[in-house]
């Protein structure tokens, strides 16, 4: 598999969450091998989001070993089942059972804890705090000794902060790692028989696919959530997000019917009733959320006067402790702001965003900040405009320099911790 996909081992281990010496293992071993349960789901997903080439690759390379054997092992037959893309089999993931989620262990608390810092600081400060604590407190749990690890609930409290720290690594501009994180967690909840989680995580790994401009796979996790939420119960809150995300892949194709039509199935979503209790380590997904979505395919469509609305909607519905969330409302209205001839105004709240994210520790804010410096550059003229450009210009060169410098360290602990 990893050949059809042209990965080094570093890129293949990093991809389904294992070590490079257990890939070197699988590899010696060749068809012998037979990856633990949670290693197999791994393979499952990476081979269910690649291309039709690499699968016709990957077919084209069993069927040599087929050959290279006459007598075809019962791990060759494992081999082939994975050459199907789970997405031809949805009803696997609807098999979890609907669990009622604790709120009153040390990992719920962390992760509540966790996310609440998360939405002020920023995931580029928090990151290395997640993934020791993952280390530390829930890899013992599952790994730590001999005896097999039977409570679900440890597989959900390791998929949820394994999710959050693919969050944090994306905040702090590592997508190859947040790939990583996701993936795993993905594995994780269905052997912590979480559904919501699993539905929740393949939103994660569409909209990280998004900023990989990798928009049909952001579509395909997408339709892949979908069909596990399909067979109920229903989920408004994860429907929603699910549909938010087709549209915004939609949107990167250009296609506003579509976008439109699915955006509109998203707000009626919201509307549904509930029919099973909410897990705890599902992140809300509210009318605030779809406007933020919103914005970004309008944005993405050429519609600024749209984008300018969704991006007060998102104002109006969080709160200030929501920093980056109210940042990255305030960088949308800005960015229609100045495509509508309003670089004055575009301005000031450029000048608040500065203000207010100093302690923010997001690359994914910094990057906005950059693109707002750029998109000002025809009014550099302007006197208020040039002096706002050089504040941006400042901050972004600050902010990166110390983000890149935590960031360094924080990688290079993990990576010497292994």
């Amino acid at each position: 598999m990893r050949e059809s996909q042209r990965l080094s081992i570093r890129e293949f281990a990093e991809r389904i969450g294992v070590s490079e010496r257990m890939v070197s293992r699988w590899e010696a071993c060749g068809v012998r091998i037979r990856p633990r349960p949670i290693n197999q789901e791994g393979l499952d997903t990476l081979l269910a989001a690649a291309s039709e080439d690499e699968r016709s690759r990957f077919a084209a390379r069993l069927q040599g070993l087929e050959q290279e054997n006459n007598a075809p092992t019962a791990d060759q037959s494992t081999a082939r089942d994975v050459a199907r893309p789970q997405a031809n089999h949805p009803h696997r993931q609807n098999t979890a059972v609907a669990l009622r989620p604790r709120t009153d262990g040390p990992d719920t608390l962390a992760m509540q804890s966790f996310r609440s810092a998360d939405r002020q600081v920023g995931g580029g400060h928090l990151y290395a705090a997640v993934v020791k604590y993952l280390h530390t407190q829930v890899g013992p749990r599952l790994f730590g000794g001999d005896v097999v690890v039977e409570d679900p609930t440890v597989f959900t409290a390791a998929a949820g902060l394994t999710e959050m720290a693919g969050w944090m690594a994306h905040d702090a501009g590592r997508d190859d790692r947040a790939h990583s994180h996701f993936l795993r967690a993905f594995h994780l909840s269905k052997a912590g028989q979480d559904r919501q989680l699993g539905v929740h995580v393949l939103a994660s790994l569409s909209h990280l696919a998004h900023h990989r401009a990798d928009h049909h796979g952001a579509i395909h996790f997408a339709e892949m959530g979908q069909n596990s939420l399909a067979e109920g119960p229903a989920n408004p809150e994860l429907m929603a997000r699910i549909l938010a995300m087709q549209a915004r892949g939609r949107a990167a194709l250009g296609d506003e019917r579509e976008t439109r039509r699915l955006l509109g199935r998203a707000e009626s979503a919201l509307d549904g009733t509930r029919e099973e209790a909410p897990s705890e380590w599902v992140n809300r997904f509210d009318s605030g959320s779809l406007a933020s979505e919103a914005a970004r395919c309008t944005r993405q469509l050429g519609r600024p006067a749209e984008t300018q609305a969704h991006a007060h909607r998102v104002l109006e519905l969080r709160p200030p402790d929501r920093t980056r969330s109210r940042a990255l409302g305030q960088m949308f209205l800005i960015a229609a702001l100045i495509d509508q001839g309003e670089p004055i105004e575009a301005r000031r709240i450029a000048c608040e965003v500065i203000e207010t994210t100093q302690s923010l520790g997001s690359h994914l804010v910094l990057q906005k900040l950059q693109e707002i410096h750029n998109q000002l550059a025809p009014y550099a003229e302007l006197p208020a405009v040039g002096d706002t450009r050089r504040l941006l210009n400042d901050a972004v060169r600050q902010r990166t320099w110390l983000q890149q410098w935590i960031a360094s360290g924080a990688f290079e602990t993990l990576a010497s911790a292994r």
